[in-house]
């Protein structure tokens, strides 16, 4: 049976950082009890590799709300922190570890947006989703859908073991400046409702 090198590169890298980052799991899963009460995880359905279903998890961040509430009001003073830091994605190496995601990759994004893609949006799940990725390194939520997705489909194309290990020093940075954390006016990033009417320019890496 042949490796597929990046796996190994996905679990040797999430080992190589539990030393680190159980701690900060630990402390964040207290400060998360303490402040908002139980349960300290989030659990999500999420799309992965070749549009395949997944528990997707992350620390809770928001406060439980009223069905139409919007996130900016359910978000918390320590869920606002979390994300701030990016803590409330550790629970995801456990993601990585049994194969549903990779260190790098396009974010997981919601079940409903699968046939709100165009084709060439579509082939970012040609790739596992990721903890980080060439969107969250390049403005996070301050992009646009159409922004996110172009990168996402440029990486899926040019992904490599040496252009990963690129974004997870990149995303060091990234997380140091607390940039991009939250879209223009939102708590987070609105809904992807589909296709815009003007189509997102090529980036990439650079």
């Amino acid at each position: 049976m042949r490796l597929d090198p990046q796996r190994v590169f996905d679990v040797a890298v999430a080992i190589a950082l539990l030393p680190i980052a159980v701690p900060l799991m630990v402390l964040t899963a207290a400060l998360v009890r303490i402040t908002m009460g139980p349960p300290v995880l989030f659990r999500h359905t999420r799309t992965g590799l070749h549009g395949r279903l997944f528990t997707l998890y992350k620390f809770r961040t928001m406060r439980s709300g009223s069905t139409g509430e919007a996130d900016d009001a359910r978000l918390t003073a320590t869920g606002r922190l979390l994300r701030t830091l990016s803590l409330d994605e550790f629970p995801q190496f456990w993601n990585v570890l049994r194969g549903n995601m990779s260190m790098v990759g396009p974010r997981p994004l919601l079940p409903q947006y699968l046939d709100r893609y165009t084709p060439e949006q579509a082939r970012r799940h040609d790739v596992r989703p990721g903890i980080t990725g060439l969107a969250q390194v390049s403005g996070r939520n301050a992009l646009t859908w159409d922004e996110k997705f172009a990168l996402d489909v440029w990486y899926a194309d040019h992904r490599s073991l040496a252009l990963d290990v690129r974004l997870l020093l990149r995303t060091v940075t990234a997380v140091l400046r607390r940039s991009g954390v939250s879209a223009p006016g939102a708590a987070t990033m609105p809904e992807f409702m589909g296709v815009s009417r003007r189509p997102a320019s090529d980036r990439s890496l650079g």
